[in-house]
Formats: structure tokens, sequence, C-alpha cells
């Protein structure tokens, strides 16, 4: 069968290495599957699958260091997830059979106690004999911490096969951002992730779920499924009718040729290496300091960078070997004569100074305060009717009162022009409008803090390159938040006084436990303006994947989504707002409000405050393209988010509530959520729409810099 596109030269500059214990795991695994009901009578493999597969090959590419045993075990697991996918996509795709899916799912958690002392039910079919000798093997080995990590991924793995099936379904192909996002899920790489710690080192609780250590999960996640979709989409979309492939994504998305996706998916892949690499190098030593990890812990993290290195040359050398892959000619796209035989497909000295380096260095060649507005505004869709708060002028008044009581127009950021042609109110007023006088000045306060610190950050820090002071001061806007009644520390700034009152405001009635998702919240937006300031200090134009999953954090989402929350009350179980739909609902939402933001704000941006955290800069500088055919794409994107907010409205919101048999009260509490959401998109893009705060005119006649007469000066930077 002709290959439908040639495979891209590929980006990997470490050789794959392999592991001694090979022959021992391919023996192992093949009678372990045969114990398990895998194999003859399975209705799914035979012997020859499983040795054309050739698992043990994979497991001893991607895990070259570990020993004889846990080779075996590692390879074990493999055989089983490729089996539950095989299995899967027998019994349930082929068939389109989404309520038996459910019920094959919804087993298997049983199968993964925390505590092995807790008994497992009788397996009923060879996926779930598979998952619990497997989990009743590896666990012992491996802390709480780590179970519940891996169990957790092991989850995702499993029930979003649901959303691949609901796809296929509907006939229906995903984005680009939601594909990125779901597919991690999907593919399972966080749950390799979870096996590398196993064969390696187990990562330190105190630093698993910082950002740096994520982004390294997720860049080495996007890199193997975007490979495995380049090398698979042959017999994904040509023979099984998968929609969930990122070449057929983008080649839908972008109306272009399946070569040309294939070259863009690669692209990204590329993009994704090189963003695991920074993470690598930059911000998991600085992390390591600020947890002050030990040194036996320094070396644990380092040892699971190295084996997640290890898993992409590894995984590439072996999708270049299974027959399980379309691989024809693979080798001849390498642009050089260089090394031949095992491993070295991924030794390319050439291609990585050439393309791959030429990729790397353009993120850091953005030229600042370029001439480009105005900006240019699209026809933009929105379905959902705006409506007003009559308290508007009233919270406008109060909003001035409060920004000079908290000292916000008095540190040479901000003055009253300023707070004026913002006119934060207006925005509350949209995004709440049955809120009553008290609430809707709570929400503008809130807004105004978020948008302070926004502007605050880079100014202040950002010009004097103080990533230090930055964090001291992150830290300390963390303490003004308590959540057991402790005494808030001596506020030494406007962000902390504005912030320990809003504080205090908005939980007095709150238990301990409902402070602690708005704590959190606040300080995940807090966080991200230290990414925004470190990719400034280094003047680094961040990847399109890394930029739209940060965006939602410096927007300050998760607060709004948190405010928006508070009162829906026990009859919506947390579940319900961890669930796919939800999350997808939620996400849709923000990136459609992000991506409006990013498109009025472009000249604001680039031409006075010379940002480079801006969506369309991003697609302009990954795609190397010009201003009007980056908006176009930003814009495309915006829509598309706009339709999958839509699309699980209608279609997925539904199938969940009967899911989870919510209640009448519950279904209540959820639609007016939904419209929450609704309101939120429509006040935003009037606000944007009004203010002057993104027009050339009032831009063209304002300093962008410290007031004249107002600089700041360094604030305090101990912790107390």
């Amino acid at each position: 069968m002709t290959q439908p596109f040639v495979l891209p030269h590929f980006y990997l500059p470490h050789p794959a290495r392999l592991n001694p214990y090979l022959e021992e795991a391919r023996a192992h695994s093949s009678v372990w599957a045969r114990e398990m009901g895998m194999l003859e009578g399975s209705g799914v493999w035979e012997q020859a699958d499983l040795d054309a597969h050739d698992y043990g090959l994979l497991c001893a590419y991607t895990h070259p260091d570990c020993d004889g045993p846990a080779l075996s075990l590692i390879t074990d697991w493999y055989v089983w997830v490729f089996f539950f996918d095989d299995h899967f996509l027998e019994l349930f795709k082929r068939s389109q059979d989404r309520e038996g899916g459910k019920a094959h799912l919804d087993r298997l958690p049983l199968f993964m106690p925390l505590d092995p002392a807790i008994p497992v039910p009788e397996p009923r079919n060879p996926v779930e004999a598979g998952l619990a000798d497997l989990w009743a093997r590896t666990v012992p080995a491996m802390s709480e911490d780590w179970r519940a990590r891996f169990a957790v991924a092991t989850e995702h793995l499993l029930n979003e096969s649901l959303w691949e099936l609901s796809n296929i379904n509907e006939g229906r192909i995903a984005n680009p951002v939601e594909y990125i996002e779901m597919r991690r899920k999907v593919g399972g790489a966080p749950w390799s992730a979870g096996l590398v710690e196993y064969a390696t080192a187990e990562v330190p609780a105190a630093v698993a779920g910082t950002r740096p250590l994520r982004v390294l999960m997720e860049t080495f996640s996007d890199a193997v499924h975007l490979r495995n979709d380049l090398f698979s989409y042959q017999r994904e979309v040509e023979d099984e009718g998968e929609n969930s492939n990122g070449v057929l994504v983008l080649e839908t998305f972008f109306g272009c040729t399946t070569q040309q996706a294939a070259d863009t998916v690669n692209d990204i892949l590329t993009s994704r290496l090189h963003q695991f690499e920074h993470t690598a190098f930059t911000e998991v030593p600085a992390v390591a300091l600020e947890k002050g990890l030990a040194p036996h812990e320094v070396m644990a993290v380092v040892a699971y960078a190295k084996g997640l290195q290890d898993w992409q040359s590894g995984g590439h050398e072996w999708h270049m070997r299974s027959s399980r892959y379309m691989n024809e000619g693979a080798r001849e796209t390498a642009p050089w004569a260089g090394p031949t035989g095992p491993g070295f497909s991924a030794a390319d000295v050439r291609g990585l100074l050439a393309a791959a380096g030429a990729a790397r260095l353009r993120a850091h060649t953005h030229v600042p305060y370029q001439k480009v507005g105005p900006s240019l505004i699209p026809e933009i869709r929105m379905p959902f009717p705006l409506t007003l708060s009559p308290h508007l002028d009233a919270s406008r008044s109060t909003l001035v009162e409060w920004c000079h009581r908290t000292g916000i127009l008095s540190e040479g950021v901000w003055d009253e022009d300023k707070l004026e042609a913002y006119d934060l109110a207006l925005c509350s007023a949209g995004l709440d409008p049955d809120a009553t006088p008290e609430a809707l000045d709570l929400s503008a306060q809130w807004l105004a803090f978020g948008t302070y610190g926004d502007d605050y950050y880079p100014l202040v820090y950002g010009h004097r390159r103080d990533l230090v002071t930055a964090r001291l001061t992150t830290a300390r806007l963390s303490d003004c938040m308590p959540v057991d009644g402790e005494p808030v520390p001596p506020v030494a700034n406007a962000m902390e006084r504005a912030l320990a009152d809003l504080w205090g405001r908005t939980t007095a009635a709150m238990t301990p436990e409902e402070r602690v998702p708005l704590k959190n919240a606040v300080n995940v937006m807090t966080e991200s303006w230290l990414w925004e300031l470190g990719n400034q200090i280094v003047h680094r134009v961040p990847d399109p994947v890394d930029y739209l999953e940060m965006r939602r954090q410096t927007f300050g989402s998760d607060l709004t989504l948190g405010l928006c929350r508070v009162g829906h009350g026990p009859a919506v179980p947390p579940e319900v707002y961890r669930s796919g739909p939800v999350r997808s609902l939620e996400n849709a939402a923000i990136d459609y409000a992000c991506l409006l933001n990013d498109v009025f704000s472009y000249q604001k941006e680039i031409e006075f405050e010379g940002e480079i955290h801006n969506a369309i800069l991003v697609v302009q500088n990954f795609f190397g393209c010009d201003y009007p055919t980056a908006l176009g794409i930003v814009h495309d994107l915006m829509s598309r988010r706009l339709d999958q907010f839509e699309h699980v409205v209608a279609h997925e919101l539904p199938v969940l509530y009967e899911d989870f048999g919510l209640s009448r009260e519950a279904r209540a509490i959820m639609r007016d959520y939904v419209l929450d959401l609704q309101n939120w998109m429509a006040g935003i893009l009037h606000w944007h729409r009004s203010v002057d705060r993104y027009k050339d005119a009032w831009l063209s006649g304002r300093a962008h810099g410290f007031l004249p007469d107002r600089t700041p000066a360094a604030p305090m930077i101990t912790r107390i």
C-alpha cells in the first residue's frame, strides 16, 4: 500500500540505546500475555500479532538502563495497554457501543486500590486480569504519592477512550487545541512517564506537582503522541477510520495537503522537544533550589529527565522497526549520510544544527516595539446575548475609591486616566449581570487586582530583570490568603493590601476547605506571571502549545471560574467539575476569551509595550508568517473554540449528566454555570469593544512605562 506522505526528518539529538535484557523481557511477556488470556481465543490477538508488535523491543529501547525483572514488568505493562487499546477497538469502537464501553471502563479503577491490602474483584476479561496482576506486582515498590499519580494517569488513559468513541460516533474531528489536550490523556504518555519513574527514580513529592516537572511530562507526552500520529496515520485513519490523529486534525483545520500537515506536525513535535530541553536546563534547577531538594532528590529528578529523553529516542527507534506502523523509507529522509545501525536513526548533527537550530534561534529573535497598529479586528461571532448590571455606574465610582485606598494609583504604574480607560467595572457588569451591588464591586476589584498585577510584573520586575524579587513578591502574595484564620503579615505594597482586603471579604463565610481551591487559583495566576517574566528576561517567544496552556493561567481563568462556582453547593459532585466534558467546556470558553484579548491587545502589547506573550505573535514566530495571516489563524482558532463550547453543551453535557446520574437540582446548577460562562464570554467581548485600553487614539497619547513623577522603588523583598 502506498504511504500517504513521506515521513519527515525527526529532531532527536540522543541516539537510542538497547537494554541488554531484551530477550528475557520478550520471553516473559509472551508467557504472561498467554496466562492473562490475551492471545488465541481472545478475539483480538494471536501469538503472531504479539511477536510482530515486539513490545519487548519497545521497552528495551525506551528503558535502556533498568535491570531484567524491571524491564519484564514494564514490558508487561505495555503489552497490557496496547491490548486494552485493540480490545476496546474491537469490542466497542467498531460497533460504536458507547454504553458497553463505559460499563467496561467503570470497573477498571477497582483493580488499582491505593492500599495493596484492599481486595479487588474477580477479573472478567483479559484487560481486568492483566491490570490486577500488574498493579499487585508494581505498587509495593512505590510510594503512595506515586500510586495516586499513576492511578489517575491510568484512569485518564482508559476513560478518555470514550471521548474518542464519541467523536467517531459523531464523525467529528477535533480542533488542534482540544486535540493536543485530550491526546495526552488518551495516548497514555503521562502513564508512560510514571513507568519511567519506576525504571529510573521516583520524583520527589515536593516537586512532582510543580510547573517545571509538569512541563517535562507534558512536552514528553506531546512529542511521543505526535511522533506516533505520524507513523500510525495510515493504520489509524485509512484502515481504522480514526478521527483522533494529529495529521488529520491539522489537515482539516488548515485545509492543507496531508504532506503539509505531516510536516507541520513534525514542526510542533520539534518545538515541544525544544521546550523540554529549555525547561530541563532552566526551570528544573530553579525549582529544585526553591524547594530545597537534597542532593539525592536532585539526582532523582535528573535520572527521571534523562529517562524521558531515553524514551523519546527509543520510542522513535521502535517505530522505525515495528510492523504496527508505516515506516517505509523513513531512514532515507535523513539529510546526510552519517553513522548507521541500531540507535543511530536520530544521530543527525547537520539536521540538528540547520533546521532545528534555526527554529530554536527564531524564538529569541523577535524585534520589540515594531509599528504594527492599529490592531486589525475581524468579525467576531458571539451567539450569546449581552446583559449589563444596573449597578454599573455606582460600581465604577466605588472602584476608583478602592484603588486609591489600596495604593494601586500611587505606585507609578496606574493613574486615574488608565483606570478610566480600562473601565473594569464595565467588564464585571457584563460577566455577572445579576450580581448584587456588593458582589459587583467585589468582582470589579478582583479584576483590578489581577490586571494591575499583570501590568506591574513586566513593568517593574521585567525592566529590571529582577526575577528574585518577583518570586519573593509572589510568595508574599500567597501569604496574604490565610486558609485557617492565621494572621495576614503586614502588607508592604498595593498588591498585598488589595489582595488581603479582597481575600478577607470574599472568604468571610467560607470554610477552610472551600478557601483552598480559591487560594490555589490565585497562586496559579500569580505564579504564571513569573513564567511570563522568565520569558521576558531571556526574550523568548514561547511555543504555541505552551503559550495557549499558560495563557489560561496568566488570564486568571481558574480564579474567575472559582468565583463562578462559589455557592453551587454539594449537589454537583467534584468529579463532575473534574470530568473531561466540563474541563473541555471551561477551556473552550477560556481560550476564546484569551485569544479575543490577544486580538484586541496586539498593538498595545507589540508596539507600545514590547511584549512577547500574544497568540498572534506566537503564531507569526512559529509559522514564519505575517500579521494578517497569523490573525486569520488565531481568529479561526477562536471560532473553533466557540464551536467547541456549543458542541459540549449540546452533545457532551447531556451524556455526562446521565453518566453521573445527576439530580434535577444538580442539572439546574450546571445549566446556570453554562449561563455564567456564556455571560462571561459575551461580557468580555463587549468590554474589549468598548474600552479605550486597546484603541490606537488612546494608546498613542499615553506613556507606557512608569508614570513620570512616580517611578516605584524596589518593593520589600523579605518574607515574613
